[in-house]
């Protein structure tokens, strides 16, 4: 009776253990890639509890929520005037097809954001390439970052993943191209200072000859 009881509640675990095996979750903020001795066989892209074969398939989640990436240093670029800028920005992306993402990279998020970054650092390097300091600071920057979301997004369809967002938080002059500007508006504004005192010493000089002839007049005639 006993060899019964011990029979019965191994065979409840042996149970337990494989119906454990078999089933797996999907939550609303995942997809799930279902793979059979390392091959690809499904994607789950609804929440929910599945079934695999114990043993013989295995399961891997991705997030597919809004990520950020974030450059940890601020990117040099050169504009069209030959100067130096540093830009400082953040990306918005997220993975839309997991299939596709898992044979791009791995499903290796670090690879996917450094291919991300890369291409828009290509690509704002070469928009940088022609504009001015002035274009890039505060001219065209919407339209620099409106190019930029959508020729990222291109390069990103091709891994599995969606650009949302490019923004440009802050852009910035190497400290030696600081030094350089505020000399120029140094310089322009004594610049201009001297014109206007030039030409309001000529000015005065005009008022106090007017100012003689009329005194030599009232005096003749007086």
């Amino acid at each position: 009776m006993k060899g019964n009881v011990g029979a019965i509640l191994v065979g409840a675990l042996v149970a337990l253990v494989i119906g454990a095996l078999s089933l797996f979750v999907v939550d609303q903020r995942q997809n799930a890639i279902v793979f059979r001795l390392g091959e690809v066989i499904d994607v789950k892209r609804e929440p929910g509890l599945y079934f695999k074969v114990p043993l013989l398939e295995n399961v891997r989640n991705f997030d597919v929520r809004i990520l950020t990436i974030e450059s940890a240093e601020p990117e040099r670029f050169l504009t069209s005037e030959k100067k130096n800028v540093l830009v400082d920005l953040f990306v918005k992306w997220r993975i839309t097809d997991v299939r596709q993402y898992y044979v791009s990279v791995g499903g290796n998020e670090g690879l996917a954001q450094t291919r991300l970054l890369q291409t828009i650092n290509d690509g704002l390097r070469a928009e940088f390439g022609n504009r001015t300091v002035h274009d890039v600071v505060s001219g065209e920057r919407d339209k620099i970052m409106d190019l930029m979301r959508d020729k990222a997004n291109e390069d990103a369809k091709t891994i599995g993943v969606e650009v949302l967002d490019v923004r440009i938080k802050r852009v910035d002059l190497p400290q030696e191209v600081s030094v350089d500007v505020y000399r120029r508006m140094e310089a322009e504004r004594k610049r201009v200072a001297n014109e206007l005192r030039s030409t309001g010493f000529a000015e005065s000089e005009r008022i106090r000859a007017e100012a003689d002839k009329q005194r030599e007049v009232i005096v003749a005639q007086a």
